[in-house]
């Protein structure tokens, strides 16, 4: 996650204004794909972060750089904020390098501004977790419950404030929307904190500042509601914050019945299609996650697999694709894209049946398809594909090597996940920016089948 000096890692900032009158501030880039950054639309710009990786300020394209001047000095210093607003009044094409101070220590600023740096790059990690978290039955890396990771992205974004100034113009910055769209996991949040203050067990500073957060983002935007009232009633009851009040002892929690989750399937709820014919060729396919939305397609890279059969003297193609547990199940239909040889692609409707979309159609190939004959397939939503062309991953194929890394990256959340919540001594949650969210606690949790 950013840190909050004039550079990175000693090597400085690069600010730049293109020919489109953008101004860039470019850091020590981050090779990858899209589903490997973490994005987030501020005031006048947009924000990318390395989700692999080392750790880095972000990359900015600033479109307006008067309304970025509320936020750039806290995220990037007073220098880069400088240098922007020079920029700014300049032709396009200039360039100004902010250096790092010539004093090993940063100079000193107010807990505000270097909090704020920190808080952006959790509150883009967390949307980029709920785009492209990696939930896969197959792969055993459980879904993040979509309303708890919702509820704290409100929290963040209301401490994040400073970030935005419209949220009609940034959709990553309306608090009361995501608290709205979210509140069905309010009550059993407010549970889960009203227990872990009592018994000292669990993250307890985490709730505390994600429940106080939601309730003054809510009170600011003026909502109501059943759930936002018992919020209310049970702070004002709570006992001033200490290390988890009374400590008795309570039942534990049992957090997967507590959050209302998608439950798991067996893979094998449907029946073949039964192409019929002779079996000619089968295979696995890719699994792009950049070409469909997320919940969907199970993330595992054997998710995709096609067989292809021989039908009198026609050859057709059956593909089968494990679905999430979140999948829609009427009214929407994935395809298959078939390309054999490299010739142009043959799309193939799948429609979901049970725990698989599922479709076949002709192949116009060869009678006599030969061995070793390269046939490639994909998965997409037609009408969202970003990226009709998609391999150009940096493992120089289809991005595998990528998508392995941010499974490993999804385990090693979990772990981290699955510890118990550090001692009170140690930094609370304001400053904890590479903490696990409530949400991935919860996925560590239900997965252990462990109680809180």
């Amino acid at each position: 996650m950013p840190g909050t000096g004039g550079g990175t890692d000693g090597t400085g900032i690069r600010v730049t204004r293109a020919e489109d009158g953008i101004v860039r501030i470019a850091v020590p880039p981050a090779a990858g794909p899209a589903f490997t950054r973490a994005v987030l639309d501020v005031a006048g710009a947009v924000l990318t972060w390395p989700v692999l990786g080392p750790t880095a300020l972000p990359a900015a394209e600033i479109h307006h750089p008067g309304r970025a001047q509320q936020w750039l000095w806290a995220v990037y210093g007073e220098r880069t904020a400088a240098a922007v607003h020079a920029l700014a009044a300049e032709p396009p094409g200039a360039s100004a390098d902010v250096m790092p101070p010539e004093s090993p220590r940063p100079p000193e600023r107010p807990e505000s501004q270097t909090a704020l740096a920190g808080y952006a790059a959790r509150l883009a990690l967390g949307h980029w977790a709920a785009r492209w978290w990696p939930a896969s039955y197959t792969d055993g890396i459980p879904a993040l419950e979509p309303d708890l990771l919702g509820l704290e992205l409100a929290a963040l974004t209301h401490r994040c404030q400073q970030l935005f100034d419209d949220p009609e113009d940034q959709p990553d910055g309306d608090p009361a929307e995501l608290v709205e769209t979210h509140r069905a996991a309010l009550d059993p949040l407010i549970r889960w904190w009203q227990t872990a203050r009592e018994t000292a067990s669990g993250p307890v500073r985490q709730l505390d500042g994600v429940v106080r957060l939601i309730d003054d983002a809510a009170d600011c935007a003026g909502l109501e509601g059943d759930a936002l009232h018992r919020l209310r009633s049970a702070l004002d009851a709570a006992v001033p914050h200490d290390t988890g009040g009374a400590h008795g002892l309570r039942t534990p929690l049992d957090l997967g019945s507590l959050f209302t989750r998608s439950g798991d399937y067996a893979l094998a709820a449907g029946e073949r299609l039964g192409a019929g014919g002779r079996v000619i060729a089968r295979g696995s396919g890719t699994n792009d996650w950049r070409r469909y939305p997320p919940g969907f397609v199970d993330s595992a890279e054997s998710a995709v697999s096609w067989t292809v059969s021989a039908v009198g003297a026609g050859r057709r193609i059956e593909v089968e694709v494990v679905a999430d547990v979140a999948a829609p199940v009427g009214g929407v239909h994935l395809a298959a894209e078939v390309r054999v040889e490299g010739r142009p692609p043959t799309r193939v409707s799948l429609a979901r049946r049970g725990d698989v979309w599922a479709g076949r159609a002709d192949l116009d190939v060869p009678a006599s398809l030969p061995p070793r004959t390269r046939i490639e397939v994909g998965v997409l939503l037609p009408g969202f594909d970003p990226d009709p062309e998609p391999c150009d991953g940096t493992d120089g194929t289809d991005g595998r090597a990528d998508r392995d890394a941010v499974r490993a990256l999804a385990r090693h959340r979990l772990t981290t996940a699955a510890q118990p919540a550090p001692p009170e001594s140690q930094e609370p949650y304001t400053r904890s920016l590479l903490s696990p969210f409530l949400a991935e606690i919860v996925a560590a949790a239900t997965d252990a089948g462990e109680d809180f």
